[in-house]
C-alpha cells in the first residue's frame, strides 16, 4: 500500500504539469476577443462574491443575484444600482466596488497585460493586440510607454478630481467621510461609472459650480478616449517645439462630436425642461443643470435633476444621447461617438452622390464604413431584444412603463447608469436581463465587430447584380 501510494505522489507533478500545458494549449488557441470577454466574467463572479460577504454589507448581507447584479454594473461601468450604494455597503463593499470601477474603466486586460509585464514576462503579441485595439486607433510600437502615460494621465485627473471634491464636500461632512467621498465620486466620474454614495445622485450640489465643474470635466475626460488625450499632449509638447502637427481624423471627429453633443443636449433640456424641472430653480442652477445632465447622459450615470419627473421629450433626447455614449479608447459605452460621426458622413455622402464616404475632407476605408454599420445593426438588434424581453417579464403593465423599460435598457446597454426608479423593482428575470444588456455594451459588440469585419474570405467568384427599391 506505502508502495502504491508513492508511486501515485510521484507520478501526480507529472500529470499537474501535463494538465497545465493542456490548459495552457487552449488558452493559446482562444480567440483575444473571447478572451477579453472571460476576464470580465471572472472579474464579475470574484467582484460578486466579495459583494455578498456579510463584510461588504452594512445590514444585511447581499443576495447573490443582487451582488452579481452590482459587480457587473461596476466593473462595466455602468452605475445602475439594485440598493443604494451609500446605505447598503459597508466601508469595505465600496471599496470593491472603487476597486471594479477602476478596473473596468481602464479594462481589465490592461491590468492583466501590466501583471505580466512586470513579472518580466513581457508583451505577449495577444496582449499588444489587446491594448492596441483598445486604446490606439492604430498600432504602436512602443506600448510601454502608452500604458505609462495611461496609467499617469487616470491617476492625475483622479487625483485633482478627488481634491476638488474633498475641498466642496468638508462643509457638508466630516474630513474623513469627505476624502472618501472625494476619492469615490472622482473615480466614478473619471471611469463613468455614476454610481454615488447620495441617494439622489448629486441633487443637493446642482447649484455648486465647483462639484459640477468638476465632475463635468472628469466624464469629458474619461469619455473622449486615450488615444484623443495622447493625441492631444503629443500636439502640445510638438507646439512648445516650434512644430506644427494635425489632428487627426479620429480626433477631429471625436471632439466635434462630442462638443455637438453636448451642446444639442443641454440646449434642448434647458428649452424642454424649462417650464417643468427646471422651473423653481435660479438662471445659473438652470444652465448647470441643464449642461450637466447632457454630459452626463452620455456614459457616467449622475444626475442633478429628478430624471422621473423629467418630461417625455426630454426622456427621448436622454434616450438618444445615451444610445451613442462615449468614444472609442475611453471608459464609457455605447455606439461611440466615432460610429455616429462615420453615420452621419455616409448620409451626407450619399445625399451628395458620392461613392466613397468621406468625412472633413478625408475617405474613410471600406472597412471602417463596414465596422460603423455593423456595431449600428447589432446595437439596434441587441436592444430590441432587450427591451422586448423586459416587457415580456415584468409585472407591471407594458403600456404604462413602456418608456420605463427603454430608458433602461438603453442605460445599461450605453453603460450609463441613469433611470426612472425600475431598477430595484426589477425581478430576477429583469435583473439577468439587464447584466447582459450591460456586459455586452462594455465588452460585446466590440468584440463581435471585430471578428466579423476581420476575417476577410476572397471567394474565387462574384454573383452577378440586381438592383433593390430603396425607399
Amino acid at each position: 500500500m506505502k508502495e502504491l501510494i508513492a508511486m501515485l505522489e510521484e507520478e501526480m507533478p507529472g500529470a499537474r504539469r501535463s494538465k497545465r500545458r493542456r490548459l495552457a494549449g487552449h488558452f493559446r488557441k482562444l480567440h483575444p476577443a473571447a478572451i477579453i470577454v472571460y476576464s470580465y466574467l471572472i472579474v464579475i463572479l470574484v467582484g460578486t462574491l466579495l459583494l455578498s460577504l456579510p463584510a461588504a454589507s452594512a445590514g444585511e448581507p447581499l443576495e447573490l443575484v443582487d451582488a452579481f447584479f452590482t459587480a457587473t454594473s461596476a466593473l462595466c461601468v455602468t452605475g445602475l444600482a439594485v440598493v443604494e450604494t451609500g446605505a447598503a455597503f459597508s466601508v469595505f463593499g465600496k471599496a470593491v466596488i472603487l476597486a471594479l470601477i477602476q478596473t473596468g474603466g481602464l479594462g481589465v486586460m490592461t491590468f492583466s497585460v501590466v501583471f505580466f509585464f512586470f513579472l518580466g514576462r513581457g508583451f505577449s503579441a495577444r496582449g499588444r493586440w489587446i491594448i492596441t485595439e483598445s486604446f490606439m486607433p492604430s498600432p504602436i510600437r512602443n506600448v510601454a510607454s502608452l500604458l505609462a502615460s495611461i496609467f499617469l494621465f487616470t491617476f492625475i485627473a483622479e487625483g485633482a478630481g478627488a481634491l476638488l471634491l474633498f475641498l466642496a464636500m468638508r462643509n457638508d461632512m466630516a474630513t474623513g467621510p469627505a476624502l472618501f467621498a472625494g476619492v469615490f465620486h472622482s473615480v466614478s466620474a473619471f471611469c463613468n461609472a455614476g454610481f454615488s454614495f447620495f441617494g439622489t445622485s448629486f441633487v443637493r450640489f446642482r447649484g455648486n459650480v465647483l462639484v459640477n465643474a468638476t465632475i463635468c470635466c472628469l466624464i469629458v475626460l474619461g469619455g473622449i478616449g486615450f488615444p484623443v488625450i495622447h493625441e492631444l499632449a503629443s500636439r502640445a509638447r510638438a507646439k512648445r517645439m516650434r512644430r506644427r502637427v494635425a489632428l487627426s481624423l479620429h480626433s477631429r471627429a471625436v471632439l466635434t462630436m462630442t462638443a455637438a453633443l453636448i451642446l444639442a443636449g443641454a440646449g434642448l433640456v434647458f428649452v424642454l425642461e424649462w417650464g417643468n424641472e427646471l422651473a423653481p430653480l435660479a438662471p445659473k442652477d438652470k444652465v448647470l443643470a441643464s449642461l450637466f445632465q447632457s454630459i452626463t447622459a452620455r456614459t457616467a450615470g449622475f444626475n442633478t435633476l429628478d430624471v422621473g419627473s423629467l418630461s417625455v421629450a426630454t426622456l427621448f433626447i436622454l434616450v438618444m444621447l445615451m444610445f451613442v455614449g462615449a468614444s472609442p479608447g475611453s471608459c464609457g459605452g455605447g455606439i461611440k461617438t466615432t460610429s455616429l460621426a462615420v453615420l452621419v458622413a455616409i448620409l451626407s455622402s450619399r445625399i451628395r452622390g458620392r461613392v466613397r464616404t468621406s468625412l472633413f475632407r478625408r475617405t474613410i476605408p471600406t472597412e471602417t464604413v463596414s465596422r460603423s454599420l455593423a456595431v449600428f445593426i447589432l446595437a439596434v438588434i441587441t436592444l430590441t431584444a432587450g427591451i422586448v424581453l423586459l416587457l415580456m417579464t415584468q409585472q407591471p403593465p407594458p403600456r404604462e412603463y413602456f418608456l420605463t423599460y427603454v430608458f433602461e435598457a438603453v442605460s445599461a446597454f450605453g453603460t450609463v447608469g441613469l433611470s426612472m426608479g425600475v431598477t430595484p423593482a426589477l425581478n430576477t428575470i429583469g435583473k439577468l436581463i439587464i447584466i447582459v444588456l450591460m456586459l455586452l455594451g462594455r465588452v460585446g459588440l466590440l468584440t463581435v465587430a471585430y471578428v466579423v469585419t476581420s476575417r476577410r474570405v476572397a471567394a474565387p467568384y462574384q454573383y452577378g447584380e440586381e438592383k433593390v427599391m430603396i425607399g
